[in-house]
């Protein structure tokens, strides 16, 4: 199968690029948000071909992924025709249910299927109609890498400062006097001192990918305080990496966690209480994630996800 897509989330496309097709990404010059072809931080395989937009026309394309709203009018330019469509939903929504944000925009796209990442974001976006399915996160194995050799939690978050609340960020100044914090992600510099933090409290880490998950791993726990987002990978990631975790009760976030695997709490005592167990007992620690990496993989591993795919690509496309 011929599959088109856009170079959008780098971490999920990891994973779905690992099945058995042909999987083609618009390039354009400059490398554009809608063409950025072939990742430079990630190690995708050689069935990731770049394709230039005025090529598609006469492309073989067997299915069409979407992940954003414009990227139907980039179809309808640049193919001149529709081949079967999938909706990957990311996120989950901007709003609180009941608003109207919450009204998916694929429920106004004829013959689509809308595509969860999690059962938590189908439940609260307003699909009408539309077929909607759920294909939960699946992870490339980074495999067991946690020494925990450094006492100081480890937070994956992206624009921290301008994100705020949503992810947490008022949090972390009671969160640091329980740990140091190392806060990896994408312009996190200026963290501190937006929090009023000392520099020993509170740092951010800027890691190439390729670097990311040993930095992670020395980390002795992860710590999760994301308010209001879709279940990130970075969670699952350092589960896999055999890392104690620590994360709001929010969202998908207890589906994902579960008893043993680390401590999901939406108090901030008890976040920070585990925090500090962690800290002074290296054995719990490896412990609990050691659990964490079990169910990391029996529940995210990269088999069950290329197979939940396989299934709905072939139900799309008969």
């Amino acid at each position: 199968m011929r599959i088109l897509l856009w170079h959008v989330h780098g971490s999920w496309t990891t994973s779905f690029v690992q099945g058995p097709h042909t999987y083609l990404l618009p390039v354009t010059p400059g490398r554009g948000p809608d063409g950025l072809g072939r990742a430079r931080t990630w190690d995708w395989p050689d069935s990731v071909v770049e394709v230039p937009p005025e090529r598609l026309r006469d492309a073989d394309i067997d299915l069409v992924v979407l992940q954003r709203p414009h990227e139907l009018g980039l179809v309808d330019r640049w193919l001149g025709r529709r081949p079967p469509l999938v909706y990957l939903e990311h996120n989950a929504p901007h709003g609180p249910p009941g608003v109207p944000d919450t009204r998916h925009p694929a429920a106004a796209i004829p013959g689509v299927t809308l595509v969860h990442v999690t059962h938590f974001n189908r439940l609260m976006w307003d699909a009408g109609r539309t077929e909607t399915a759920v294909v939960e996160h699946g992870v490339v194995d980074p495999g067991h890498r946690w020494t925990g050799e450094l006492e100081r939690a480890a937070v994956v978050v992206n624009e921290p400062v301008r994100r705020g609340r949503t992810t947490g960020t008022d949090l972390l100044p009671a969160l640091s006097r329980a740990a140091p914090l190392d806060v990896f992600g994408m312009r996190a510099e200026g963290l501190a001192e937006h929090l009023g933090l000392a520099p020993d409290r509170c740092r951010a880490r800027d890691v190439v990918q390729s670097e990311l998950h040993t930095e992670l791993a020395r980390r002795r726990v992860y710590l999760h305080p994301v308010r209001w987002t879709s279940l990130g990978l970075s969670l699952l990631e350092a589960m896999h990496l055999g890392m104690p975790v620590v994360a709001l009760a929010t969202t998908e976030v207890t589906e994902a966690v579960p008893p043993g695997a680390g401590v999901v709490s939406n108090r901030v005592d008890v976040l920070t209480d585990a925090v500090r167990g962690f800290l002074a007992d290296p054995s719990h620690a490896r412990a609990v994630g050691d659990e964490a990496r079990a169910a990391a993989l029996a529940r995210y591993g990269l088999s069950r996800f290329l197979d939940d795919w396989e299934r709905l690509l072939k139900e799309v496309t008969r």
